[in-house]
Parts: C-alpha cells; structure tokens; sequence
C-alpha cells in the first residue's frame, strides 16, 4: 500500500488526505498547530453576555460545487446580499447571484447605461472564467510545457480581456467610477495591486457572483472539522502539534519527512500543504524555485468586535475610501494606508454570538512582508482606533457598543497561518505570469505541493482545486 505524509492540516492537507485515503493509500498528516484548518482559523471569546465565536480566516464560500466530493453533506446557506458595498459618496450596492437583479440594482444606482456596461463587462467575464475554468484551474502545472500551454491561454484570456490591467479592464469598459472601484477590489482577493493585476482576474467576480455566495452555519472553521473527522473516518492518522522540519530525499525523490525532534517518517510519497516560500526555504532548499517567490501578497490587519446590539448589516459590507490609489501606494510601498478600504463581517447566526449582540471581523489591507514594524508600543492600538473612526465617517459608528476588541497585525497572521510575513494569498497575481503560481509537483519526484501560495492560487474553492490535481496526480 502507498505510503503518504502530508505536512500541514490546512484545507488542502486535509482535502487531499480525504482523497488518497478514499482511494486506498494510508496517509499521515503532520500539523505544527495545536488545531486543524490552517487559515480556517476560529477564535471563540466568553464574556459576560455569552460567547462570541469568530472566524478569523475566510468569511465566504464560492463554487460550493468542489466541496462535493469532500464534504458531501456540507451545510450551506446562501447570502443576499454576497456583499454591501458602500461607496465615498454614501451611495450603496448590494450584489447578488441573479445577474438580472444585480443589473437591474446597477441600473437603480447609477442608470441604464451604468447598467449595460456591467452586462458587456459580465459577457466578457463569463468568456475569461470559461477559459480559466476549462484549461487552467482544473488541469496540472507539472513541466516547461505546461507553462507553455498555460501561458498561450493567458493570451487567450488576455485577448478576450483587453487591457493589460484590472484597472486598465474598468476604465475601458464601465463609466461609473463606483462601479471601477467596485471591480478594483476583486485583485485583492489575490493580494494583487489592480493597477498591476492582469485583467484575466475578471474572473474572479464573475465566479463570486455566477455560483454566489455562501455561508457555513456556526462558521466557516466548521469546514476544518469536518475534514477531520472525514479524514478519520476513512482512517488517516492525524497528528496536531507536530512540527515537520525537513523533507527528506533519497535517491533524487522525495521518501519521507523529518519532525522538529529528530524523528523521521518514511513515505512513498509526501504532500506539502504549507506556503511554497516556506517549503523552498526551509523544508527543501530550492534557491531556483524560491526566487520567484518574490512577489509577495498583501497582508491584513484584522480588529475583531464584540459589540452590544443588533443593526441591520449585511454579511458582508465594503466601505470604501475616496482615494482607492492612496490605499494601494501605501500598503504596496510597504506603509500603513491613513485611509483604507474597511471590510466588515457581521455574521447574522445565533450560533456565533450572543443574544442581543453582534460579532464584527473588520479587515483592512496592510503592507506585505513585514514592512512595517507592528511591534512599536501603541501602534496597532492607534490604527484600530483609526478604523473605528473611519467606520463612523462612514456611517458605521459602533464606538459606544464596544464591549471587547481584539487587534490582529501581520506579524499575528504569520503565526496563525504560516505564512512569512503575514501575507494572505503567498504570491501576489501581479502581471500575466502572476497568474502562474508554483506548479503542484515539487522539484523531485514524490513531492507535491497542495494549497493556496500554488497552482491554481488561493481562496477556499482555488485551495480545493489544487487538492483534485494533486490526489489525482499522485
């Protein structure tokens, strides 16, 4: 019977466990963390009123269909709106899955013009994500020529997105400035810069609001549960607090890992399911492999409320700023934005907060790589009170319904999710090569690397993606 380790019990680690193990190989999972999920973190708070449960890694599931094999009985509630977005001119706009719909709200915000750019701006998006779907997210990145093949379907994306750019994609094809703000948000999604993102990122949105968006009640760090207890219902060995310190070779291939205490596991074949910079570092030195790793994705910097009372918020709200550019010549020249982008989720579920409160995740942008020191006394706290601030000129004052904070800088994120420098999606998709991330077979036969920092790129669905081309590869 093959033999598998898999290093890291992060969606990936644990979805490609599922897989092997349901295909009959006998697989080992190693987790340096005390819990499984990896970015499916979970952070639960008792206080006085009751307990406060927050998610503290993704918020949203989109293409629900790659849960299927996985997590069969997967328990999902659809959102509508998907999200709020609230513009610098107090104007709002809720997406939804109906395309109609969502037109016809476009229709009500900005007119019938602003309205029939979006549809020609979906025809196209619909054309990109096709493309992507068919030729790039479901197949393998595995040799020079399957960079090769990839890279000609980039220029296929390219044509049927023209403009060089995400911004450049918006400016030539929606006139309402809310509606290019709107569609600039989608390359942070990758950690990307609009400005630089390939416009073949339009399918982002288009999967986003075609598949819509759904919720997991009790939270979305309920998806790492049930991988775990599916991993072990199938007989996977699961091993929490057990750090991996090296992939080991023999041979010119991968036969094993050794752990932080010295221990070595041999194995047929080994699965890493941590960032691919980590792995290039430090795991197997790769110094050819890592220096294209260079790009890295932005970070986040996350307050997490408890607040007193109930409103009427959205699942999730987008507060944007007046200046969107300023915002990105901060955080990507490696500074803090005076006035960011505000992302608030406020789950509506009895089951995460309790009676007669609501629980807020406010996320904001924040410069990759550790490029600012968030270790300076007073810093964090000061920039939480910022966002406070910036949500009350916003129309979002919940400063006297505070009755716990909790402040989460990059250099918190590292720890939580392993990823150097607090960044959220590894490599940021920056130029049409942006697009190919770190292929899913390692630099020597039996590794392969599984998650979001590789093929085909981050987010949960991408994450579950890499999984099918990895157990179907091995």
């Amino acid at each position: 019977m093959t033999t598998v380790v898999v290093i890291g019990a992060g969606v990936g680690g644990l979805a490609t466990a599922v897989r092997l193990a349901a295909a009959g190989r006998r697989v080992t999972v190693f987790e340096r963390a005390a819990e499984v999920g990896g970015k499916l973190g979970r952070l639960v708070v008792p206080t006085g009123a009751g307990e406060f449960r927050f998610d503290t890694g993704p918020s949203l599931v989109t293409l629900p269909h790659v849960f299927a094999d996985v997590l069969p009985d997967l328990e999902l509630v659809e959102l509508d709106p998907i999200v709020r977005h609230r513009f610098p001119d107090g104007s709002v706009l809720d997406s939804c899955r109906d395309p109609h719909e969502f037109a016809a709200r476009i229709a009500a915000l900005a007119g019938p013009g602003a309205a029939d750019d979006w549809r020609r701006l979906w025809r196209r998006a619909a054309r990109v994500w096709d493309t992507s779907w068919r030729h790039i997210l479901t197949r393998p990145l595995t040799s020079p020529l399957d960079v090769g093949r990839m890279a000609w379907r980039l220029r296929d994306l390219a044509a049927v997105a023209p403009g060089r750019t995400l911004r450049g994609l918006g400016r030539s094809t929606l006139r309402d400035p809310r509606l290019r703000m709107m569609l600039d948000r989608y390359a942070t999604y990758s950690g990307a810069d609009p400005r630089r993102a390939p416009a073949a990122l339009v399918a982002i949105p288009y999967a986003e609001l075609h598949h819509g968006g759904w919720y997991v009640p009790g939270g979305l760090a309920r998806i790492g549960d049930a991988l775990l207890a599916r991993a072990v219902d199938l007989g996977v060995t699961v091993r929490v607090g057990t750090a991996v310190a090296g992939i080991d070779t023999a041979a010119g291939r991968a036969c094993g890992v050794t752990l932080a205490d010295g221990t070595r596991v041999p194995a047929d074949v080994v699965v890493a399911n941590a960032d691919a910079e980590h792995v290039y570092r430090d795991l197997l030195p790769t110094p050819r492999r890592l220096a294209r790793l260079a790009d890295r994705s932005l970070a986040g910097f996350v307050v997490l409320l408890g607040l007193r009372g109930q409103s009427d918020s959205a699942h999730h709200t987008v507060h944007f700023p007046r200046d969107y550019d300023a915002e990105f010549d901060a955080v990507f020249g490696g500074r803090i934005a005076a006035d960011p982008t505000v992302f608030v989720t406020a789950a509506a579920d009895d089951a995460v907060r309790p009676p007669g409160h609501e629980g807020w995740f406010v996320l904001v942008n924040a410069a990759p790589q550790g490029a600012v020191d968030w270790t300076v006394p007073g810093r964090a706290d000061a920039y939480a009170d910022r966002i406070l601030d910036l949500l009350a000129e916003r129309g979002a004052d919940v400063r006297d319904r505070v009755l716990f904070r909790a402040v989460r800088t990059p250099a918190d994120l590292r720890d939580l999710a392993g990823a150097p420098g607090g960044t959220i999606y590894g490599t940021a998709s920056h130029g049409l090569g942006g697009l190919l991330r770190p292929p899913n077979r390692g630099p020597v036969p039996g590794l392969f690397l599984v998650g979001g920092s590789v093929h085909p790129g981050g987010g949960l669905p991408m994450v579950l993606l890499s999984s099918a081309i990895v157990a179907a590869q091995i």
